[in-house]
């Protein structure tokens, strides 16, 4: 079923909430996944979404300028924290150190809500569990400037769809949110939880989940079918006839076993078209999949159309969710040996976006 942007997000935001009890926070990280962060997140937040989640200040900046007011969290600040900026826009900001924590104390000239972040076991980020008690222990001596209002962590191991796999994770968050209650924080909202933990683990769920390539389509866990919330077309823009034995593209690897004809079709890697496809990848045209031939170039791929013969300006599908010929964002991510996120957050800036 072909939906629009905001009716897709909608619909897998629904499909969350049937799963659990909890708040959801909707990760638009990435430009939301590639999707937009401003439309997917009005989109989640209609959809009942409380709580948004992004990279930086910067992007929660942005959020607000789109006129969303709902909290929003940032976690990851890869060029560290304008603490001024983070309290003026309402923008919560995780801190996973000591050092973090120390230098938000130091730039924050009036009060910065704060997630304490504990590594619940991938090495990633995070606070070390041995370094929690120095953490609260300078979150005590920072109150006045930052305001401890929440503790959160990832799920190394939940795309596996196993509870046992994260039942690790699960006995960390709650060791690591019981310390901050005994050390006088409170009330803390407590996420641990992704798309796959909060489709397939309750016992994962704590205070809030957070949603990120479920909003779009994408159950890393694989074991959900989520509405498609994209739809990449684009224009042949030349078609020609070959003989049989006529080589394609650079280096000639694909040499053509008969008589055929070709659709060069306007996008390519630097688009977001994977260079290294597998055999087997190809692109709706006509109500017809039809085989990509010789190499990805950077802003053109060939088909082989049989045949027919399309004329420039026909309109091919790169992938999307209506199912038969036209290809989905898995099937991509299989034929470049990689998942669906890198699909989806790598096409280019020039291919134009709609919500509707």
């Amino acid at each position: 079923m072909l939906r629009t942007l905001p009716e897709a997000v909608a619909e897998n935001v629904r499909r969350v909430r049937s799963r659990t009890a909890v708040p959801i926070m909707a990760v638009v990280k990435a430009d939301g996944y590639g999707h937009g962060a401003a439309a997917v997140a009005r989109s989640a937040v209609d959809a009942g979404a409380a709580w948004l989640g992004v990279t930086d200040v910067a992007e929660g900046v942005a959020l607000r300028d789109a006129g969303l007011e709902v909290p929003i969290l940032t976690w990851l600040n890869p060029a560290g924290v304008d603490a001024t900026t983070a309290a003026h826009a309402r923008i919560d900001v995780a801190v996973g150190s000591v050092d973090e924590l120390r230098r938000l104390i130091a730039d924050a000239a009036e009060p910065v809500r704060i997630h304490l972040h504990l590594d619940t076991g991938m090495a990633r980020g995070g606070c070390p569990f041995g370094e929690w008690p120095e953490l609260l222990r300078v979150a005590r001596a920072g109150r006045g400037r930052v305001e401890v209002v929440g503790v959160m962590g990832h799920l190394p191991r939940a795309d596996e769809a196993d509870p046992a796999a994260n039942a690790a994770a699960v006995l960390r968050m709650r060791q690591g949110r019981d310390a901050v209650l005994r050390a006088g924080f409170g009330p803390v909202i407590v996420h641990l939880a992704a798309t796959a933990g909060a489709l397939t683990d309750p016992a994962t769920h704590f205070g809030m989940v957070r949603i990120g390539a479920g909003l779009v389509g994408i159950d890393p866990s694989e074991t959900t079918e989520l509405a498609g919330a994209s739809r990449w077309t684009a224009p042949v823009v030349h078609s020609a006839r070959i003989a049989a034995g006529t080589a394609v593209g650079y280096g000639g690897d694909h040499v053509a076993e008969r008589e055929t004809h070709l659709s060069v079709i306007g996008v390519g890697y630097a688009d977001g078209i994977p260079r290294e496809l597998s055999p087997g990848a190809g692109v709706a045209i006509g109500g017809v999949r039809h085989p990509i031939v010789g190499r990805v170039s950077m802003d053109q791929i060939v088909v082989d159309t049989g045949p027919v013969m399309f004329p420039r300006g026909e309109v091919a599908t790169v992938f999307g969710p209506e199912g038969g010929p036209v290809p989905s964002i898995q099937e991509w991510a299989q034929w470049a040996g990689t998942i669906p996120h890198t699909i989806v957050t790598g096409i280019g800036n020039r291919v134009q976006r709609s919500a509707a």
